[in-house]
């Protein structure tokens, strides 16, 4: 009877030590809980009060209750700032120029990242860390430098120019990125395909590209955006054309300066919105591919 007990017991006893360590965690779940929320918060409530603000009047915004719910949602700033401060036409333009500049940043980033992964040659650990090094540059401190290379170009106050260097400024990451994501890839599959007569090229976009395809969409929503919400490079490079060629940011800061004069808050919080929806919906839709291609390399 003595020996039932004693096994009992120390059958038992796992049970009781996790029970032990799970209430020990709770105030600690409890903390980061609280954290959660209070940072959801932080973050959803600038957000949802630029959203409200923009169906607001001036007074309902620098009056004595801001944060108030609008009295009547009305649409006026909306089509205030889509027509009188052409909102759409500079969302136009930066759709371009997004679009075009993510799909080279992607193609020339993904060859080079996976060649120097992939591939040993001499040299190949000098190119990878001179795309790295680009990482350790702000883009305001080679604002003066840049300027006078596109201008020598002959690509100042042009889209063309504006698209160069986002995708020159958005290569170090993306090459940093993808090749290390290239390099959980298995060999195996890529080494059975040159034996069947696949070339480099064909291995590369047919076999290896869709097995990247977590990887790819990541660094791909990265890219959108940290171009959509780019402002140095636009106000710089476009800072003298017309206004037909601005881009949403240099329209939204155009908007703010105005307001210090003709005091269209809704509008200026109208504009925002407009700039903020379509990233808010693009990072929604493609949330699960994002987390995926983040954790994709440590599963493997």
């Amino acid at each position: 009877m003595a020996t039932q007990t004693e096994t009992l017991r120390v059958a038992k006893a796992p049970g009781a030590a996790a029970r032990g360590r799970k209430s020990g965690a709770g105030p600690f779940t409890a903390l980061s809980h609280l954290a959660l929320v209070v940072w959801t918060i932080l973050v959803v409530g600038p957000i949802l009060w630029t959203f409200l603000a923009s169906f607001k009047t001036n007074p309902e915004i620098v009056g004595d209750t801001p944060l108030a719910l609008p009295h009547s949602f009305s649409w006026a700033a909306w089509g205030r700032a889509w027509d009188k401060a052409h909102i759409g036409r500079y969302m136009l333009n930066t759709v371009y120029v997004v679009a075009v500049s993510t799909f080279l940043t992607m193609l020339f980033g993904s060859m080079a990242a996976y060649v120097l992964a992939r591939y040993r040659f001499f040299g190949n650990r000098v190119i990878y860390y001179l795309f790295v090094s680009g990482l350790a540059f702000p883009v305001f401190l080679a604002l003066v430098p840049l300027f006078f290379v596109v201008k020598n170009f002959g690509l100042i106050d042009t889209h063309v120019g504006v698209i160069l260097v986002y995708v020159a400024y958005s290569l170090p990451f993306t090459v940093f990125f993808l090749a290390a994501f290239f390099k959980t890839l298995p060999t195996s599959v890529a080494e059975a395909a040159l034996m069947d007569g696949a070339s480099h090229t064909r291995t590369f976009f047919q076999i290896m590209m869709p097995m990247a395809r977590p990887g790819l969409i990541s660094i791909t929503i990265f890219n959108i955006l940290g171009q959509w919400n780019q402002y140095l490079l636009p106000i710089v490079l476009l800072s003298g054309s017309v206004e037909d060629k601005w881009l949403l940011t240099q329209g939204i800061a155009n908007i703010n300066v105005n307001a210090g004069y003709e005091a269209d808050w809704p509008g200026l919080f109208a504009a925002l919105s407009m700039a903020i929806i379509p990233m808010l919906f693009v990072y929604i839709i493609f949330q699960r591919q994002i987390q995926s291609g983040l954790t994709a390399g440590a599963v493997k």
